[in-house]
């Protein structure tokens, strides 16, 4: 298939994707970073990361497209990209400094009263607001200044959970009877009213009315990336740093990359330029 008058947009998640696992490091992905700016094809950042962390990020990759913050729950859009202001019916958006930001997610006061009724309930529960900074630190792997960024929330919540199976489904059930969400990245998330593929779909939605026929691509790794791959035309995920895919990733049309993390990520984007005629 051969793009001619169509607009490739790549969605991408970074965590164990675009950025390494254990290094957060997108060295390995270099070359396909470089064809995709050579070409001007956007590349939109969908993460479970703030904004702060995102930003950070943008900033290294020299990165100018929207961004998608905590697992959907924020669009953040800079000034004048689609030309237009941003209208969505029944959607909160602000203009705050460089953005138009579409909120969809819940607050975050509200995640956290949350999290303290869950624990109430009986359920082993903890989450990146009842951790100090080193805690953070130590589990996630960042230094002292990202791990404050990734604490920096505005919607959505990561948490660690122990339990079996059945007090998990217990979970799942007591976080959907309050009017909340709950997905699984490297962490446990909970956020409300909104999910990856949400927000995935607005920004098609405004690629489309500024280009006009466009194709969407998205790579992932883990549970949470599924709402955003199933909006996508070609859904891709990358090898886990075991060496494997997520099994709990089974949609229409998935192709798995040969590499993990950024390795994977440089080969998909490669051969996704030679399959639709973009190389």
């Amino acid at each position: 298939m051969n793009l001619k008058n169509r607009h490739l947009i790549i969605f991408t998640d970074l965590d164990g994707t675009l950025l390494s696992h254990d290094t957060y490091s997108f060295e390995k992905a270099l070359q396909a970073l470089k064809l995709l700016k050579e070409k001007n094809i956007p590349l939109v950042i969908c993460s479970s990361k703030t904004r702060a962390e995102i930003e950070f990020y943008r900033e290294k990759l020299e990165n100018i497209h929207p961004f998608i913050s905590e697992n959907g729950g924020g669009i953040f859009i800079p000034m004048g990209y689609f030309g237009i202001d941003i209208h969505i019916p029944d959607t909160k958006i602000i203009t705050e400094n460089r953005y138009q930001i579409i909120i969809l997610g819940a607050e975050y006061s509200e995640l956290r009263k949350a999290i303290e009724i869950l624990r109430e309930e009986g359920f082993n529960v903890r989450g990146f607001g009842d951790m100090d900074i080193h805690e953070v630190m130590e589990l996630t792997g960042l230094n002292m200044a990202e791990a404050g960024m990734s604490k920096d929330r505005n919607f959505d919540e990561p948490f660690l959970f122990s339990g079996d199976k059945a007090k998990l489904r217990e979970l799942s059930e007591a976080v959907r009877s309050k009017g909340f969400d709950m997905t699984m990245g490297r962490f446990f998330h909970l956020l409300g009213g909104t999910d990856k593929g949400r927000a995935v779909s607005i920004l098609i939605e405004l690629y489309r009315n500024k280009l006009g026929e466009i194709v969407s691509a998205a790579i992932g790794d883990s549970p949470n990336d599924i709402p955003m791959l199933e909006k996508a035309d070609y859904p891709i995920i990358v090898r886990k740093p075991d060496g494997k895919y997520d099994q709990r990733i089974t949609i229409p049309n998935l192709a798995r990359a040969e590499g993990v993390g950024p390795e994977g990520w440089n080969t998909a984007i490669k051969n996704l330029l030679e399959t639709i005629g973009c190389n």
